[in-house]
């Protein structure tokens, strides 16, 4: 319900991760007023490369052919259909987003990104085995 409620305000693109890889090739052309800008960019560029590439990964198949297919298709409504597996009209075939949640998704990591870079310390979990914890314990170990 959220998400028809946002393509009503705002519209929609076309899914899969196809528009986000196709507004990375506006990226090289900003003008940028420092090294820490252009970095910020280059993070960026490969930031938005991430979800059409997991879809793919994750349909087990090459991501850089996928990729390059949709990149060399001049119609911006060109994609992967990762369920079927095959290459279609995005928008025909239902595959798409919201383009106010594609743009709060950048708005929101553009904002962690810069906490951050101005943070001097971050705490994660650390990658690892999990081990399985006896939940009448748990919080005591």
């Amino acid at each position: 319900l959220n998400a028809t409620r946002a393509a009503i305000e705002e519209g929609i693109v076309p899914g899969g991760g196809v528009a986000l890889l196709r507004a990375a090739k506006v990226l090289p052309n900003l003008k940028v007023a420092n090294e820490d800008q252009k970095q910020g960019v280059r993070i960026i560029q490969r930031a938005i490369r991430e979800p059409i590439t997991t879809i793919v990964r994750n349909a087990g198949i090459d991501a850089s052919s996928v990729i390059e297919k949709v990149l060399d298709n001049k119609a911006l409504d060109f994609g992967y259909d990762a369920m079927n597996d095959k290459f279609v009209n995005l928008i025909d075939a239902g595959i798409v987003d919201p383009t106010k949640v594609i743009r709060q998704a950048l708005q929101d990591a553009a904002g962690v990104a810069s906490l951050l870079a101005t943070t001097e310390c971050v705490v994660t979990e650390e990658v690892g085995e999990k081990k399985a914890v006896n939940p009448l314990r748990a919080g005591l170990e």
